[in-house]
């Protein structure tokens, strides 16, 4: 996405006058780089900025970051983030990133099957909380075993025996899927699926309630843009996987497979798996009981 600018001349007449105080120059929305956000980005970089709103990109962990200092008004954040915090948060209605079944960019590559992890060192990606727990729910709720967990890269599980598996996400599951077809490749989201019956949400839409208390018009117009976008997005598939396929690379065919199984809204039953995500994180301990989205109503009325 392209950052934009607006002065505060522009700005003048602006609903959001309706709060009181003065307006930033820009409002600023956090969004995921990866691939699997290209349904929603490439169609909004073709649109054009979005008057008052400046883009940060970055992988979940950094924008998580983010959005909980206040450097984000908005942002696309990991369901484990959003779920800490989720008092200071309202939802986006009707948007996210989840999968009802496999995924395709949330695995575990092994050199053994998954029982034969108790006790072994797992390396996870440092840049999901989401994926990490949600591993961690797999391994040891499912199936009840206990491996021994450490932050890393996927070159320490060739060069370290005492590893035997890796955590990757986003674009580097991606290429290493296609690279390691001598490994075990394990999608978590069609595991969850398979124990829960539910889908697996992966990343939300979060507004800081701060911020909605002072620009709920800037923030409504970027949620018509937004869902606008996942609406071309959505008709276009074939052409935006043409476009972004070389970035990993793959072949564009592949690309359009995996990006049709993503799914990019927050239906009901969305919502249900999300909860019970939430639910077995407080089961497990250390994590806030979560009992309802607070998703913000019909801001396309707005």
């Amino acid at each position: 996405m392209k950052e934009t600018h607006t002065s505060k001349s522009d700005l003048t007449g602006n609903p959001d006058r309706l709060h009181g105080g003065p307006l930033p120059d820009v409002a600023r929305l956090g969004i995921v780089n990866f691939i699997n956000t290209a349904p929603i980005c490439i169609p909004w970089q073709e649109m054009g900025p979005l008057e008052g709103w400046v883009v940060e990109e970055g992988p979940p962990t950094f924008l998580n970051m983010r959005l909980a200092e206040g450097r984000l008004d908005v942002g696309l954040v990991s369901s484990f983030a959003y779920g800490l915090d989720a008092e200071r948060y309202f939802l986006l209605p009707d948007l996210g990133i989840s999968a009802t079944g496999p995924v395709g960019s949330v695995i575990l590559f092994s050199r053994r099957p998954l029982r034969e992890l108790h006790g072994k060192y797992v390396l996870l990606t440092p840049h999901s909380a989401t994926s990490v727990n949600l591993l961690y729910i797999i391994l040891e709720n499912f199936l009840g075993i206990e491996p021994l967990y450490k932050t890393g890269r996927f070159q320490e599980l060739e060069s370290d025996p005492s590893t035997v598996a890796y955590l990757a996400i986003g674009d580097e599951a991606l290429r290493l899927k296609a690279s390691e077809k001598r490994l075990f490749q394990w999608d978590l989201a069609e595991i969850w699926l398979r124990n829960t019956g539910l889908p697996f949400v992966f990343a939300v839409w979060a507004v800081r309630k701060k911020s909605w208390n002072r620009i709920s018009g800037r923030i409504s117009a970027l949620f018509r843009r937004l869902v606008t976008c996942y609406n071309t997005g959505r008709n276009d598939m074939a052409r935006i996987s043409r476009l972004v396929a070389p970035r990993i690379p793959m072949d564009p065919g592949q690309c359009l497979d995996y990006l049709e199984g993503i799914e990019l809204d927050l239906s009901m039953e969305k919502q249900k798996g999300l909860l019970h995500f939430f639910s077995l994180l407080h089961e497990r301990g250390g994590f806030p009981e979560v009992t309802e989205l607070d998703i913000l109503p019909a801001l396309d009325e707005l």
